[in-house]
């Protein structure tokens, strides 16, 4: 079975998307900057003064919607697209009702129900989901002014397969946003797949990977660490940070 369409990584996930400070970490020695993650890849991520008016975005490998929403506050429309069905499933409610109500793990055979939930300053009605393959995309899509592919390129069978069909999704003088901890696991991508490695030897940084695939086409012109939480029970959390580039297309 696929994990992201487990029971135990939809709580996750809607927590870490849309759980309050206090409801992910309780504990005031902990990471406070790592929270709002979903928030932040878009806030610091995307320029928003360069983002016109009327924008289109897409959000590929949206998860449960966070970031998706968060985009709607400055583009018109939004494309949230998931592998995962439960995931996509969620977003919709999310979309369709503003709220979805889930269980928070916290110890053994414990837990707490929470409830997700949609600013509503955000116009949920600008932003639709669907299922979808990133190495695989209909062709129909079109261009969009803003990309974000949110701690998606080190989850895909071949990421290569998804870069190269970047260029042709992204408008002229638009943004490609990328976050990644480049946490390369067999488990999701043959070695001989993961950037910065060739024929299952590593051959250098994935940022450098990255720029080579990218810069025909895109000028990066940031380049910024997101740390990120995420809690698995009252006691156990994953601490990690992704390295954000933002990208121009030519």
């Amino acid at each position: 079975m696929n994990i992201y369409e487990s029971d135990k990584l939809l709580a996750e996930y809607l927590l870490f998307h849309y759980g309050a400070p206090e409801e992910i970490l309780p504990y005031d020695f902990g990471p406070q900057s790592a929270l709002d993650f979903a928030v932040r890849c878009v806030s610091l991520g995307v320029d928003a003064s360069r983002v016109p008016a009327q924008a289109a975005a897409l959000d590929l490998g949206c998860a449960v919607g966070r970031s998706s929403f968060e985009l709607a506050r400055f583009c018109q429309r939004v494309v949230g697209i998931d592998f995962s069905a439960r995931f996509v499933a969620a977003a919709r409610h999310l979309g369709e009702h503003g709220a979805l109500g889930y269980s928070r793990l916290d110890e053994g055979a414990l837990s707490t129900p929470l409830v997700a939930a949609v600013s509503a300053e955000i116009g949920r009605e600008r932003v639709r989901f669907e299922t979808g393959d990133a190495m695989d995309l209909r062709g129909d899509l079109g261009a969009f002014d803003v990309v974000l592919l949110a701690n998606l390129i080190d989850r895909l069978t071949h990421p290569a397969h998804c870069l190269a069909r970047l260029p042709a999704l992204v408008k002229g003088g638009g943004q490609l946003v990328i976050t990644s901890p480049y946490t390369w696991m067999e488990e999701f991508t043959p070695r001989e797949n993961w950037l910065g490695t060739h024929s299952g030897i590593a051959t250098g940084r994935t940022l450098e990977a990255l720029t080579k695939i990218l810069e025909p086409h895109f000028e990066r012109v940031a380049t910024l660490d997101l740390p990120f939480l995420i809690r698995e029970h009252a006691r156990k959390f994953q601490w990690s940070v992704a390295q954000c580039t933002r990208w121009i297309r030519r």
